[in-house]
This record gives C-alpha cells, sequence and structure tokens, in this order.
C-alpha cells in the first residue's frame, strides 16, 4: 500500500498539480485543521477540491480527525513552541482517537494527504502516515 504527502507552501499551482498528476494519486486527503484561509491560495477548501476533480479527476476529502486540535497547533505555531513537543502531544492525540480503526485503508491507499508545510520534516502529514505504516504495516510513503 502506498500513500503520498504534499504541502501546497512554497508551490505554484503548476509545481503542485504537476507533483500530484505524476504521483498517479486517486485522491488528495486534505489533513488540516484550518483549510478556508485566504493564505491558502488556491488550496482552499472549496477551490481545491474544484480544481483536483478538473485539472486532475482526482477526488477531495477532508479528514480533520487526520489534524491536530486548535490548542496543540497554536502552542507550536503561534507561540513557537518545541518541534518535539508538538510530535509528542500529536502522536499522543492520534493514539487517543484511534485513528488506525477510524480512518479506512482505502481512503488512505493510493493518496495524497496534503497539508501546508513544504517540506514534511517538521509537519503533522509526516507524522500521520508514519503512524499508520506503524500500526497498519506495509505502507509505503513518498513525500512529493
Amino acid at each position: 500500500m502506498r500513500v503520498c504527502t504534499i504541502g501546497f507552501t512554497h508551490k505554484n499551482a503548476e509545481d503542485f498539480f504537476g507533483r500530484l498528476k505524476r504521483s498517479g494519486v486517486k485522491r488528495v486527503v486534505d489533513v488540516r485543521l484550518n483549510n478556508v484561509s485566504q493564505l491558502a491560495g488556491f488550496s482552499k477548501r472549496d477551490d481545491l477540491k474544484y480544481f483536483l476533480k478538473s485539472i486532475l479527476g482526482i477526488e477531495y476529502v477532508h479528514s480533520p480527525l487526520l489534524a491536530p486540535t486548535q490548542d496543540i497547533l497554536d502552542e507550536y505555531k503561534k507561540i513557537k513552541g518545541d518541534w518535539k513537543v508538538y510530535e509528542e502531544k500529536f502522536l499522543t492525540l492520534m493514539d487517543q482517537r484511534h485513528i488506525e480503526t477510524q480512518v479506512s485503508k482505502d481512503l488512505i491507499e493510493e493518496s495524497c494527504l496534503l497539508c501546508s508545510e513544504d517540506k514534511p520534516h517538521f509537519c503533522h502529514r509526516r507524522l500521520v502516515a508514519e503512524y499508520l505504516g506503524g500500526k497498519w504495516g506495509g505502507l509505503k510513503i513518498e513525500h512529493l
């Protein structure tokens, strides 16, 4: 089973949609807590859903279950918290939510997890993919 991840920051629409097209994914699973901000540009929820279907013929699904809580996010982003603390809190949250039983493998397979961060190193989409991979086994993760 394969899952991809992508962030929209520092990518123009051509680069973003080109990466998705080349990956061959069937859907984008939006794991952002906040996906309607003006700062999201072409990746605002309703616009992105339209673009993905019109340009690539792929599905869009928003999955807030795979997003951090506002408190966890604010502590890291607004208060400039420590990544290790954020990571620990988010891993605990996923464990408490039992996301491995709440999210269908069919939803994740051949999908691309989307959030805002440019690179996966300090991004919760990587944590989601790695967590599910650890619980399910056999999950190949590709960062676009």
